[in-house]
């Protein structure tokens, strides 16, 4: 019997893949974004300290969490929140 690879184990060998090319720095932070079945998150990270500058997630705001329009108050909520912590590039 051929065993099926779980959607997560997936998930996590595409982050491993990426993660291997991909290192945000302090001057060129790394986004990164997780979309659960309910919701959105969104992050920027500097992965040279292991910190997490800004988060912005669909927590935040009222109705459905995962649908096209959470994602755009997501992104914008995430736009503001680096603006003003000084993020220019991502």
């Amino acid at each position: 019997m051929i065993n099926k690879v779980s959607r997560n184990d997936i998930r996590k060998a595409r982050h491993e893949r990426v993660r291997s090319k991909i290192v945000g720095t302090n001057e060129v932070p790394r986004l990164c974004v997780f979309r659960s079945n309910t919701n959105i998150y969104a992050q920027i990270i500097n992965d040279l300290e292991g910190i997490t500058l800004v988060s912005a997630s669909s927590l935040e705001n009222k109705g459905n969490g995962s649908n096209i329009e959470a994602a755009k108050l997501v992104g914008e909520s995430l736009a503001k929140k680096a603006k003003n912590a000084g993020i220019t590039k991502v």
